[in-house]
Protein backbone atom coordinates (compact mmCIF):
# COMPACT_ATOMS: atom_id res chain seq x y z
CA UNK A 1 0.00 0.00 0.00
CA UNK A 2 1.88 2.65 -1.22
CA UNK A 3 -0.05 6.27 0.23
CA UNK A 4 0.94 10.03 -1.28
CA UNK A 5 -0.58 12.35 1.11
CA UNK A 6 -1.34 15.83 0.06
CA UNK A 7 -0.98 19.04 1.86
CA UNK A 8 -3.31 19.79 4.70
CA UNK A 9 -5.59 21.57 4.71
CA UNK A 10 -6.14 24.85 7.16
CA UNK A 11 -8.25 23.98 10.74
CA UNK A 12 -9.40 24.91 13.85
CA UNK A 13 -11.73 22.07 14.88
CA UNK A 14 -10.91 21.47 18.80
CA UNK A 15 -11.16 17.73 20.15
CA UNK A 16 -15.16 17.26 21.32
CA UNK A 17 -17.31 15.02 22.78
CA UNK A 18 -20.62 16.09 20.68
CA UNK A 19 -21.87 12.55 19.82
CA UNK A 20 -21.56 13.76 16.00
CA UNK A 21 -18.37 15.16 16.40
CA UNK A 22 -16.78 12.17 17.88
CA UNK A 23 -16.45 8.08 17.79
CA UNK A 24 -17.57 7.13 13.83
CA UNK A 25 -18.68 10.60 13.17
CA UNK A 26 -15.05 12.13 14.24
CA UNK A 27 -13.99 13.97 11.06
CA UNK A 28 -11.62 12.84 8.30
CA UNK A 29 -9.21 15.88 7.87
CA UNK A 30 -6.40 14.32 5.50
CA UNK A 31 -6.57 13.80 1.83
CA UNK A 32 -4.81 10.70 0.33
CA UNK A 33 -3.98 8.74 -2.43
CA UNK A 34 -3.44 4.88 -2.03
CA UNK A 35 -2.35 2.76 -5.09
CA UNK A 36 -3.74 -0.42 -4.12
CA UNK A 37 -5.71 -1.44 -1.22
CA UNK A 38 -4.55 -4.18 0.89
CA UNK A 39 -6.82 -7.27 1.04
CA UNK A 40 -7.70 -8.24 4.48
CA UNK A 41 -10.20 -10.66 4.00
CA UNK A 42 -11.59 -12.11 0.99
CA UNK A 43 -11.18 -11.97 -2.77
CA UNK A 44 -12.19 -8.94 -4.72
CA UNK A 45 -14.52 -10.30 -7.33
CA UNK A 46 -13.34 -10.49 -10.87
CA UNK A 47 -16.83 -9.30 -12.34
CA UNK A 48 -16.93 -5.84 -11.04
CA UNK A 49 -15.58 -3.04 -12.93
CA UNK A 50 -16.17 0.57 -11.38
CA UNK A 51 -16.06 3.11 -9.08
CA UNK A 52 -17.13 3.72 -5.69
CA UNK A 53 -17.86 7.22 -4.42
CA UNK A 54 -19.45 8.32 -0.61
CA UNK A 55 -19.99 11.51 0.60
CA UNK A 56 -19.13 12.20 4.23
CA UNK A 57 -19.71 15.14 6.37
CA UNK A 58 -15.75 16.48 7.89
CA UNK A 59 -16.47 20.15 9.30
CA UNK A 60 -12.58 21.54 9.41
CA UNK A 61 -13.09 24.65 11.57
CA UNK A 62 -14.60 25.02 15.13
CA UNK A 63 -18.15 25.57 14.92
CA UNK A 64 -19.86 29.48 15.44
CA UNK A 65 -22.49 27.33 17.74
CA UNK A 66 -24.85 24.40 18.13
CA UNK A 67 -23.23 21.51 15.44
CA UNK A 68 -25.76 19.46 13.39
CA UNK A 69 -24.27 16.53 11.87
CA UNK A 70 -25.27 17.63 8.20
CA UNK A 71 -23.69 20.68 8.81
CA UNK A 72 -20.40 19.40 7.94
CA UNK A 73 -17.99 20.24 4.88
CA UNK A 74 -18.34 17.49 2.17
CA UNK A 75 -15.22 14.86 1.73
CA UNK A 76 -15.80 12.09 -0.89
CA UNK A 77 -14.30 8.90 -0.44
CA UNK A 78 -13.67 6.69 -3.75
CA UNK A 79 -12.66 3.16 -4.12
CA UNK A 80 -11.68 2.33 -7.74
CA UNK A 81 -12.28 -1.46 -8.67
CA UNK A 82 -11.01 -3.32 -11.61
CA UNK A 83 -8.92 -6.21 -12.49
CA UNK A 84 -9.51 -7.53 -8.80
CA UNK A 85 -7.72 -4.80 -6.96
CA UNK A 86 -8.81 -1.09 -5.57
CA UNK A 87 -7.14 1.88 -5.36
CA UNK A 88 -8.59 4.58 -3.02
CA UNK A 89 -8.26 8.41 -2.71
CA UNK A 90 -10.61 11.05 -1.17
CA UNK A 91 -10.56 14.92 -1.35
CA UNK A 92 -12.45 17.78 0.12
CA UNK A 93 -15.39 19.28 -1.89
CA UNK A 94 -14.08 22.82 -2.30
CA UNK A 95 -17.31 25.16 -2.54
CA UNK A 96 -16.94 28.85 -2.45
CA UNK A 97 -17.68 28.55 1.16
CA UNK A 98 -15.07 26.05 1.99
CA UNK A 99 -12.51 28.00 -0.05
CA UNK A 100 -13.25 31.23 1.65
CA UNK A 101 -13.55 29.93 5.22
CA UNK A 102 -9.79 28.53 3.87
CA UNK A 103 -8.50 32.08 3.80
CA UNK A 104 -10.32 33.27 6.82
CA UNK A 105 -8.94 29.97 9.03
CA UNK A 106 -12.74 29.81 10.85
CA UNK A 107 -16.08 29.23 10.12
CA UNK A 108 -17.75 31.93 8.71
CA UNK A 109 -21.36 30.19 8.56
CA UNK A 110 -23.74 28.89 11.92
CA UNK A 111 -25.58 25.48 11.47
CA UNK A 112 -28.74 24.23 11.17
CA UNK A 113 -29.91 24.42 14.61
CA UNK A 114 -28.09 27.97 15.48
CA UNK A 115 -30.82 31.37 15.46
CA UNK A 116 -30.84 34.00 12.88
CA UNK A 117 -27.46 36.08 13.03
CA UNK A 118 -24.90 33.64 14.20
CA UNK A 119 -23.49 33.27 10.94
CA UNK A 120 -21.03 35.99 9.84
CA UNK A 121 -21.82 36.78 6.33
CA UNK A 122 -24.83 35.80 4.16
CA UNK A 123 -25.49 31.94 4.07
CA UNK A 124 -27.27 30.05 1.21
CA UNK A 125 -29.85 27.58 0.32
CA UNK A 126 -33.63 27.43 0.95
CA UNK A 127 -32.63 27.80 4.78
CA UNK A 128 -31.10 31.04 4.07
CA UNK A 129 -28.48 31.30 6.02
CA UNK A 130 -26.10 28.32 5.80
CA UNK A 131 -22.90 27.57 4.25
CA UNK A 132 -23.24 25.30 0.85
CA UNK A 133 -21.37 22.24 2.00
CA UNK A 134 -22.51 20.07 -1.03
CA UNK A 135 -22.01 17.73 1.55
CA UNK A 136 -25.53 15.50 1.20
CA UNK A 137 -25.37 13.93 -1.97
CA UNK A 138 -23.16 12.31 -4.96
CA UNK A 139 -24.45 11.32 -8.60
CA UNK A 140 -22.15 11.00 -11.24
CA UNK A 141 -23.89 12.42 -14.58
CA UNK A 142 -21.74 12.57 -17.96
CA UNK A 143 -19.05 11.64 -16.43
CA UNK A 144 -19.03 14.19 -13.99
CA UNK A 145 -19.79 13.97 -10.11
CA UNK A 146 -22.10 16.21 -8.61
CA UNK A 147 -21.84 16.62 -5.13
CA UNK A 148 -25.02 18.35 -3.84
CA UNK A 149 -26.60 19.71 -0.15
CA UNK A 150 -30.08 19.13 0.99
CA UNK A 151 -31.01 22.83 1.39
CA UNK A 152 -30.17 23.24 -2.27
CA UNK A 153 -26.66 24.83 -2.97
CA UNK A 154 -24.45 24.86 -5.91
CA UNK A 155 -24.10 21.23 -7.71
CA UNK A 156 -20.41 21.18 -7.08
CA UNK A 157 -18.63 19.18 -9.83
CA UNK A 158 -15.48 16.14 -9.20
CA UNK A 159 -13.66 13.91 -12.16
CA UNK A 160 -15.27 10.44 -10.47
CA UNK A 161 -12.18 8.99 -11.46
CA UNK A 162 -8.81 11.88 -10.00
CA UNK A 163 -11.74 13.71 -8.03
CA UNK A 164 -9.96 16.55 -8.97
CA UNK A 165 -12.65 19.80 -8.47
CA UNK A 166 -14.30 21.32 -11.36
CA UNK A 167 -16.12 23.59 -9.57
CA UNK A 168 -19.96 24.19 -9.89
CA UNK A 169 -22.30 23.14 -12.71
CA UNK A 170 -22.60 26.06 -15.01
CA UNK A 171 -26.70 24.91 -15.39
CA UNK A 172 -27.11 25.51 -12.01
CA UNK A 173 -30.45 27.83 -11.38
CA UNK A 174 -30.41 30.93 -9.05
CA UNK A 175 -32.49 29.09 -6.40
CA UNK A 176 -30.34 26.23 -6.41
CA UNK A 177 -30.48 22.27 -6.89
CA UNK A 178 -31.17 20.00 -4.12
CA UNK A 179 -29.94 16.55 -3.04
CA UNK A 180 -31.07 13.69 -4.74
CA UNK A 181 -30.81 14.49 -8.66
CA UNK A 182 -31.62 11.47 -11.08
CA UNK A 183 -29.86 10.24 -13.44
CA UNK A 184 -31.59 8.02 -16.12
CA UNK A 185 -28.41 6.49 -18.27
CA UNK A 186 -30.90 5.44 -21.26
CA UNK A 187 -31.42 9.09 -22.36
CA UNK A 188 -28.91 10.28 -20.51
CA UNK A 189 -31.07 13.07 -18.93
CA UNK A 190 -30.59 14.19 -15.30
CA UNK A 191 -33.67 15.55 -13.69
CA UNK A 192 -33.60 17.72 -10.40
CA UNK A 193 -35.34 19.94 -8.10
CA UNK A 194 -34.86 22.78 -5.69
CA UNK A 195 -37.29 24.59 -3.37
CA UNK A 196 -37.19 27.66 -1.53
CA UNK A 197 -39.31 30.28 0.64
CA UNK A 198 -40.27 32.18 -1.98
CA UNK A 199 -43.15 31.66 -4.32
CA UNK A 200 -43.55 29.31 -6.53
CA UNK A 201 -41.12 27.26 -3.70
CA UNK A 202 -40.40 24.74 -5.93
CA UNK A 203 -39.03 24.62 -9.71
CA UNK A 204 -38.12 21.19 -11.33
CA UNK A 205 -35.65 20.83 -13.98
CA UNK A 206 -33.84 18.49 -16.55
CA UNK A 207 -30.19 18.76 -17.78
CA UNK A 208 -29.65 16.61 -20.93
CA UNK A 209 -26.07 14.54 -21.38
CA UNK A 210 -24.34 17.20 -22.88
CA UNK A 211 -24.83 19.07 -19.68
CA UNK A 212 -27.04 21.58 -20.57
CA UNK A 213 -30.03 22.96 -18.77
CA UNK A 214 -32.84 22.28 -21.51
CA UNK A 215 -36.03 22.10 -19.21
CA UNK A 216 -36.61 24.51 -16.09
CA UNK A 217 -40.52 24.81 -14.93
CA UNK A 218 -41.87 25.89 -11.57
CA UNK A 219 -43.87 23.61 -9.04
CA UNK A 220 -46.81 26.27 -7.50
CA UNK A 221 -47.04 25.48 -4.16
CA UNK A 222 -49.04 26.82 -0.65
CA UNK A 223 -46.40 28.18 0.56
CA UNK A 224 -42.66 27.15 1.78
CA UNK A 225 -41.97 23.49 2.22
CA UNK A 226 -39.47 20.74 3.18
CA UNK A 227 -39.23 18.23 0.15
CA UNK A 228 -35.85 15.65 0.44
CA UNK A 229 -36.22 13.63 -2.62
CA UNK A 230 -37.66 13.07 -6.01
CA UNK A 231 -38.30 9.51 -7.95
CA UNK A 232 -38.61 9.32 -11.78
CA UNK A 233 -40.21 7.01 -14.09
CA UNK A 234 -39.72 6.33 -18.18
CA UNK A 235 -42.31 9.23 -18.55
CA UNK A 236 -43.00 11.16 -15.26
CA UNK A 237 -41.33 12.94 -12.59
CA UNK A 238 -42.39 12.50 -8.95
CA UNK A 239 -42.46 15.94 -6.50
CA UNK A 240 -43.96 16.13 -3.11
CA UNK A 241 -45.59 18.39 -0.86
CA UNK A 242 -45.67 16.79 2.79
CA UNK A 243 -47.24 17.87 5.58
CA UNK A 244 -43.79 18.17 7.37
CA UNK A 245 -42.33 22.22 6.84
CA UNK A 246 -41.80 25.10 8.20
CA UNK A 247 -43.97 26.82 10.55
CA UNK A 248 -44.64 30.11 8.97
CA UNK A 249 -45.14 32.24 11.93
CA UNK A 250 -41.57 31.58 13.41
CA UNK A 251 -40.72 31.96 9.41
CA UNK A 252 -41.68 35.55 9.42
CA UNK A 253 -39.23 35.99 12.44
CA UNK A 254 -35.96 34.27 10.32
CA UNK A 255 -36.73 31.15 12.72
CA UNK A 256 -36.86 28.02 10.47
CA UNK A 257 -38.62 25.29 12.91
CA UNK A 258 -40.17 22.73 11.21
CA UNK A 259 -43.75 21.42 12.17
CA UNK A 260 -45.73 18.65 11.73
CA UNK A 261 -49.43 20.43 10.23
CA UNK A 262 -51.94 18.25 11.14
CA UNK A 263 -54.91 17.92 8.68
CA UNK A 264 -53.10 18.37 5.38
CA UNK A 265 -52.25 15.12 3.35
CA UNK A 266 -49.15 14.08 1.53
CA UNK A 267 -49.23 15.30 -1.95
CA UNK A 268 -47.60 13.51 -4.67
CA UNK A 269 -46.99 16.27 -8.21
CA UNK A 270 -46.23 13.64 -11.06
CA UNK A 271 -45.25 15.88 -14.79
CA UNK A 272 -44.16 14.44 -17.60
CA UNK A 273 -40.51 14.22 -18.03
CA UNK A 274 -40.44 17.52 -20.03
CA UNK A 275 -43.87 18.72 -18.70
CA UNK A 276 -45.10 22.02 -18.19
CA UNK A 277 -46.88 23.27 -14.65
CA UNK A 278 -50.70 23.34 -16.18
CA UNK A 279 -49.73 19.11 -17.02
CA UNK A 280 -48.79 18.28 -13.22
CA UNK A 281 -51.29 15.70 -12.01
CA UNK A 282 -51.88 15.79 -8.47
CA UNK A 283 -52.37 12.78 -6.18
CA UNK A 284 -53.30 12.63 -1.94
CA UNK A 285 -52.51 10.15 0.15
CA UNK A 286 -51.69 10.09 3.81
CA UNK A 287 -50.39 11.71 5.90
CA UNK A 288 -46.36 11.61 6.62
CA UNK A 289 -42.43 12.49 5.82
CA UNK A 290 -40.47 10.84 3.51
CA UNK A 291 -36.87 10.93 3.07
CA UNK A 292 -35.99 8.32 0.35
CA UNK A 293 -37.77 6.87 -2.66
CA UNK A 294 -36.46 3.85 -3.62
CA UNK A 295 -37.75 3.19 -7.14
CA UNK A 296 -40.74 4.38 -9.20
CA UNK A 297 -42.10 2.49 -12.24
CA UNK A 298 -45.30 2.88 -14.43
CA UNK A 299 -47.92 -0.82 -14.84
CA UNK A 300 -50.63 -0.75 -17.06
CA UNK A 301 -53.53 -3.06 -16.16
CA UNK A 302 -57.54 -3.98 -16.54
CA UNK A 303 -57.97 -0.92 -13.89
CA UNK A 304 -56.15 1.74 -15.16
CA UNK A 305 -52.67 2.49 -16.07
CA UNK A 306 -50.59 3.43 -12.88
CA UNK A 307 -47.64 4.76 -11.33
CA UNK A 308 -46.13 2.87 -8.38
CA UNK A 309 -43.72 4.45 -6.16
CA UNK A 310 -42.30 3.21 -3.31
CA UNK A 311 -39.82 4.46 0.16
CA UNK A 312 -39.53 4.89 3.38
CA UNK A 313 -42.92 6.02 5.37
CA UNK A 314 -42.30 7.55 8.35
CA UNK A 315 -45.39 6.93 11.36
CA UNK A 316 -43.53 9.57 13.28
CA UNK A 317 -42.01 12.76 11.52
CA UNK A 318 -41.82 14.69 15.00
CA UNK A 319 -40.53 12.37 17.62
CA UNK A 320 -40.12 13.27 21.24
CA UNK A 321 -36.86 14.09 21.98
CA UNK A 322 -34.65 11.54 23.51
CA UNK A 323 -33.81 12.51 26.99
CA UNK A 324 -30.85 9.88 27.73
CA UNK A 325 -29.17 12.28 25.28
CA UNK A 326 -29.11 15.28 27.60
CA UNK A 327 -28.80 18.76 25.94
CA UNK A 328 -28.56 16.83 22.57
CA UNK A 329 -32.30 14.69 22.95
CA UNK A 330 -33.93 16.93 20.15
CA UNK A 331 -31.07 16.91 17.55
CA UNK A 332 -30.45 12.36 18.73
CA UNK A 333 -34.46 12.20 18.12
CA UNK A 334 -34.47 14.00 14.29
CA UNK A 335 -32.06 11.77 13.19
CA UNK A 336 -32.68 8.69 14.08
CA UNK A 337 -34.84 6.43 12.10
CA UNK A 338 -36.33 4.48 15.14
CA UNK A 339 -37.88 7.65 16.56
CA UNK A 340 -39.67 8.79 13.35
CA UNK A 341 -40.41 5.26 12.47
CA UNK A 342 -39.31 4.42 9.01
CA UNK A 343 -40.71 1.32 7.24
CA UNK A 344 -40.78 0.34 3.31
CA UNK A 345 -43.72 1.42 1.86
CA UNK A 346 -45.38 1.38 -1.56
CA UNK A 347 -47.78 4.07 -3.18
CA UNK A 348 -50.03 3.78 -6.20
CA UNK A 349 -51.16 6.30 -8.44
CA UNK A 350 -54.12 5.78 -10.30
CA UNK A 351 -53.45 8.00 -13.94
CA UNK A 352 -57.47 6.91 -14.65
CA UNK A 353 -58.72 7.19 -11.77
CA UNK A 354 -57.13 9.76 -10.19
CA UNK A 355 -56.90 7.71 -6.42
CA UNK A 356 -53.74 6.41 -4.55
CA UNK A 357 -53.86 3.00 -2.73
CA UNK A 358 -51.06 2.42 -0.37
CA UNK A 359 -49.15 -0.51 1.35
CA UNK A 360 -46.98 -1.36 4.05
CA UNK A 361 -44.13 -3.98 2.79
CA UNK A 362 -41.91 -4.18 5.54
CA UNK A 363 -42.85 -4.06 9.58
CA UNK A 364 -38.84 -3.39 10.08
CA UNK A 365 -36.87 0.04 11.12
CA UNK A 366 -34.95 0.83 7.72
CA UNK A 367 -33.96 3.27 5.29
CA UNK A 368 -31.57 4.57 2.83
CA UNK A 369 -32.15 1.19 0.32
CA UNK A 370 -31.00 0.77 -2.87
CA UNK A 371 -31.56 -1.59 -5.88
CA UNK A 372 -30.06 -3.02 -8.46
CA UNK A 373 -29.09 0.19 -11.20
CA UNK A 374 -30.52 -2.08 -14.17
CA UNK A 375 -34.66 -2.26 -12.58
CA UNK A 376 -34.59 1.91 -11.97
CA UNK A 377 -37.51 2.65 -13.53
CA UNK A 378 -38.64 -0.82 -13.87
CA UNK A 379 -40.80 -3.06 -12.04
CA UNK A 380 -38.13 -4.08 -9.45
CA UNK A 381 -38.25 -6.90 -6.71
CA UNK A 382 -35.72 -6.32 -4.17
CA UNK A 383 -34.72 -3.34 -1.73
CA UNK A 384 -31.18 -3.31 -0.11
CA UNK A 385 -31.76 -1.27 2.73
CA UNK A 386 -29.75 -0.30 5.84
CA UNK A 387 -30.73 -0.96 9.49
CA UNK A 388 -29.40 1.33 12.06
CA UNK A 389 -28.58 1.72 16.02
CA UNK A 390 -31.70 2.79 17.90
CA UNK A 391 -31.02 6.23 19.23
CA UNK A 392 -28.48 7.11 16.42
CA UNK A 393 -27.55 8.06 12.79
CA UNK A 394 -25.39 4.93 12.39
CA UNK A 395 -26.05 2.15 9.84
CA UNK A 396 -25.38 -1.06 11.76
CA UNK A 397 -26.28 -3.94 8.92
CA UNK A 398 -28.08 -4.39 6.03
CA UNK A 399 -31.75 -5.95 5.08
CA UNK A 400 -32.69 -7.53 1.48
CA UNK A 401 -36.30 -7.55 1.06
CA UNK A 402 -38.22 -9.39 -1.10
CA UNK A 403 -41.49 -7.05 -1.83
CA UNK A 404 -43.02 -10.03 -3.88
CA UNK A 405 -42.98 -12.67 -0.81
CA UNK A 406 -42.44 -10.09 1.95
CA UNK A 407 -39.25 -12.18 2.97
CA UNK A 408 -36.35 -10.46 4.22
CA UNK A 409 -32.34 -11.65 5.01
CA UNK A 410 -30.66 -9.76 7.30
CA UNK A 411 -27.21 -8.96 8.30
CA UNK A 412 -26.14 -7.20 11.63
CA UNK A 413 -22.58 -6.02 12.20
CA UNK A 414 -20.33 -6.52 15.23
CA UNK A 415 -20.86 -4.05 17.66
CA UNK A 416 -19.17 -0.94 17.23
CA UNK A 417 -18.64 -1.26 13.60
CA UNK A 418 -20.85 1.19 11.47
CA UNK A 419 -21.47 0.79 7.64
CA UNK A 420 -22.37 3.31 4.93
CA UNK A 421 -24.70 3.56 2.27
CA UNK A 422 -24.13 0.22 0.01
CA UNK A 423 -25.09 0.37 -3.89
CA UNK A 424 -25.76 -2.62 -5.51
CA UNK A 425 -23.38 -3.64 -8.51
CA UNK A 426 -24.44 -6.30 -10.81
CA UNK A 427 -22.07 -8.68 -11.86
CA UNK A 428 -20.69 -9.02 -15.31
CA UNK A 429 -23.13 -11.21 -17.48
CA UNK A 430 -25.40 -11.28 -14.09
CA UNK A 431 -28.69 -13.72 -14.78
CA UNK A 432 -30.78 -12.45 -12.09
CA UNK A 433 -31.62 -9.47 -10.04
CA UNK A 434 -30.01 -10.18 -7.17
CA UNK A 435 -26.77 -11.27 -9.04
CA UNK A 436 -24.92 -8.88 -7.77
CA UNK A 437 -22.76 -7.65 -5.05
CA UNK A 438 -23.04 -4.82 -2.36
CA UNK A 439 -19.69 -2.07 -2.28
CA UNK A 440 -19.90 -0.12 1.67
CA UNK A 441 -17.30 1.65 3.61
CA UNK A 442 -17.08 -0.03 7.65
CA UNK A 443 -16.05 2.38 10.39
CA UNK A 444 -14.48 -0.11 13.20
CA UNK A 445 -14.81 1.83 16.21
CA UNK A 446 -13.10 -1.19 18.51
CA UNK A 447 -9.43 -0.77 16.14
CA UNK A 448 -10.29 2.86 14.97
CA UNK A 449 -10.16 1.72 11.33
CA UNK A 450 -11.83 1.80 8.50
CA UNK A 451 -12.48 -1.10 5.49
CA UNK A 452 -14.21 -1.32 2.18
CA UNK A 453 -16.32 -4.24 2.47
CA UNK A 454 -18.42 -6.28 -0.50
CA UNK A 455 -21.38 -9.03 0.66
CA UNK A 456 -22.93 -10.85 -1.28
CA UNK A 457 -26.21 -9.09 -2.55
CA UNK A 458 -27.97 -12.35 -3.06
CA UNK A 459 -27.41 -13.43 0.56
CA UNK A 460 -26.06 -10.49 2.66
CA UNK A 461 -26.78 -13.19 6.10
CA UNK A 462 -23.07 -14.35 4.49
CA UNK A 463 -21.74 -10.69 6.01
CA UNK A 464 -18.64 -9.71 3.71
CA UNK A 465 -17.38 -11.69 1.11
CA UNK A 466 -14.28 -9.21 1.17
CA UNK A 467 -12.39 -6.73 3.25
CA UNK A 468 -9.76 -4.48 2.50
CA UNK A 469 -7.75 -1.85 4.57
CA UNK A 470 -8.68 1.70 4.25
CA UNK A 471 -5.60 3.93 5.41
CA UNK A 472 -7.14 6.06 7.73
CA UNK A 473 -10.74 5.94 9.66
CA UNK A 474 -13.32 7.51 7.45
CA UNK A 475 -15.94 9.99 9.32
CA UNK A 476 -19.46 8.77 8.79
CA UNK A 477 -22.17 10.45 6.78
CA UNK A 478 -24.95 10.04 3.80
CA UNK A 479 -24.98 8.74 0.50
CA UNK A 480 -22.93 7.26 -2.27
CA UNK A 481 -23.24 5.69 -5.88
CA UNK A 482 -21.51 3.22 -7.85
CA UNK A 483 -20.81 4.38 -11.69
CA UNK A 484 -19.21 1.77 -14.26
CA UNK A 485 -16.21 1.80 -15.99
CA UNK A 486 -18.50 1.93 -18.99
CA UNK A 487 -20.51 4.17 -18.11
CA UNK A 488 -17.56 7.07 -17.75
CA UNK A 489 -16.18 5.59 -20.89
CA UNK A 490 -19.33 6.80 -22.61
CA UNK A 491 -19.60 9.47 -20.62
CA UNK A 492 -23.31 9.09 -19.80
Amino acid sequence: MQITRLPPVRQTLEPSNHPYLSGPWTPCLEEVDVDELEVIEGEIPADIDGIYLRNTENPVHQPLGRYHPFDGDAMVHQVSISGSKASYRNRFVRTHCFAEEQIAGQSLWGGLMDPPGTSKRPGFGAHGGLKDTGSTDIVVHAGVAYATFYQCGEAWMLDPETLENLGKAPWGPLDGVSAHPKVDEQTGELMFFNYSVHAPYMHYGVVDRAGKLVHYVPIPLPGPRLPHDMAVTRNWSILNDMPLFWDAEALKRDIHAARLHEGLPSRFALIPRHGQPEEIRWFEAEPTYVLHWTNAYEVSGSEGDEVVLEGYHQSCPMPQPLQEHGRYAHMMAYVDEHSFQCRLHRWRFNLKTGETREERLSDRIVEFGMINPEYLMKKSRYVWSTTTRPGWFLFNGYCRHDTETGEEQVYTLPDGVYASESPVVPREGATSEDDAYLVTFLIDENSSTSELAILDASDVTRGPIARLALPHKISSGVHSTWVERGMLARGS
